[in-house]
């Protein structure tokens, strides 16, 4: 019987894990990696600020579904198969170990993302893998049991099994269509908002460990985050706002990246609680600038910034104000409006939504439900978490899944 000869398209995370997955399974199979560029494993080498956020310590398939605003469905049953505890091993067990930060976000000990990388590249040299690097796919076609596919140079590849891995890459998109296959339309996920307020944007730098935002106008579940906050040059950016335009990305795409958010600066504490420990400040500290005794805890400028939106003046004493400027600054405290009026980019990295309609695939294998012997791995399928590693841990899931599906000979 002639070997397996298994083709992956995509030299990213997916591709290189399935690739590696598949020659670990069956060395007698031939296994081809195909990278549209002359650079494998681009995302890699600069995500996480160039540490690589490789996963999560979150063991729990439970609770690790909970942090994927599409897919995480699909995902349960393929975490009890891979999940964070399997990619750790797998990396210990090619001489890579992790390391976990407060947060929960996983790191490779070097702090370098070219360790991960080049482990990567070794284990697939380890495994003969053969690599071809710069070499982009014009079509692929279904030929008998296997699939032929057209290379840019005029070469025409076969393989029994293919293994699409190829990212949010438009390219992808298109054989996978051609193939049968319906793509959620790929929109943006994890960016910043762009908010055009010169005062605020004088705060860049400044950030609150808590904060509660909130999209206006997203119908009966309102679309929320709470976590930390940063100001930056054009609005506002961190943990919270990344994961909330994730959540979000569909409904923002559609309006463009323009809506009303609600900031509550202090979600700790119920807004008539707010008012009591403001009222608290007025009665003790009747005399003093209300710019200089804030009486709870935001950051001094946050807080000028803050009593400003409120119509009150830096020379303003505790005792002047009335009920109705008190009650308006309790309202900006805990429910400022603050108009979107654009996306920005989060680093170097970018996540889309949208791919391969999740409910053709079989989750068990990476398998596809329309044309057999075809796999997806990876960013291809219309599946995205939030910042922290998620995204790493749902490559290394269906890529694991799809290249020991593959090597099982009917």
């Amino acid at each position: 019987m002639l070997p397996l000869q298994i083709v992956v398209i995509g030299g990213g995370a997916a591709g290189f894990f399935g690739a590696i997955a598949c020659a670990e399974a069956n060395p007698q199979a031939q296994v081809t990696l195909i990278e549209a560029s002359r650079q494998p494993l681009a995302k890699v080498l600069i995500s996480g600020g160039g540490r690589c956020n490789v996963t999560h310590a979150c063991f729990e398939p439970k609770s690790l579904v909970q942090n994927y605003p599409r897919g995480g469905k699909a995902l349960l049953g393929a975490f009890t198969r891979f999940q964070p505890l399997d990619t750790i091993a797998w990396f210990a067990a090619h001489g890579v170990n992790l390391k976990t930060e407060a947060d929960g976000r996983m790191f490779p000990i070097t702090d370098r993302s070219e360790t991960i990388a080049e482990c990567l590249i070794k284990a697939a040299f380890t495994s003969k893998i053969e690599l071809q690097i710069g070499t982009p796919v014009t079509a692929v076609t279904r030929q008998n049991e296997g699939f032929e596919i057209l290379l840019k140079s005029g070469e025409i590849k076969k393989c029994d099994r293919l293994l699409l891995a190829t990212g949010s890459s438009l390219a992808g998109y298109k054989i996978a269509r051609e193939l049968g296959h319906h793509i959620q339309p790929p929109v943006p996920s994890l960016f910043t908002f762009n908010i055009t307020d010169s005062q605020l944007r004088e705060l860049a730098g400044i950030s609150v460990n808590s904060v509660n935002i909130r999209l206006s106008g997203t119908g009966k579940t309102p679309l929320q985050q709470t976590g930390p906050l940063l100001i930056t040059h054009w609005g506002i950016s961190g943990p919270a706002v990344l994961k909330l335009s994730a959540w979000g990305a569909r409904i923002l795409h559609e309006n463009r990246y323009q809506g009303k958010l609600i900031i509550n600066w202090l979600p700790n504490l119920q807004q008539e609680e707010v008012r009591k420990r403001l009222l608290v400040v007025k009665e003790e500290w009747g005399k003093k600038a209300i710019a200089l005794h804030r009486g709870v805890d935001l950051p001094h400028r946050l807080w000028q910034y803050i009593i400003t939106r409120s119509h009150i003046t830096t020379e303003d004493r505790w005792a002047t104000i009335s009920n109705k400027t008190l009650n308006q600054l309790v309202q900006e405290i805990t429910q400022g409006e603050y108009l979107i009026t654009g996306k920005g980019a989060f680093k170097e990295e970018f996540v889309t939504c949208g791919g391969v309609n999740l409910k053709e695939v079989n989750f068990k294998t990476m398998e596809s439900k329309i044309v057999p012997g075809l796999h997806f791995a990876g960013e291809i399928l219309d599946i995205d978490g939030v910042t922290g590693g998620f995204n790493f841990q749902s490559a290394w899931t269906t890529a694991s899944l799809a290249g020991q599906a593959m090597v099982i000979q009917d």
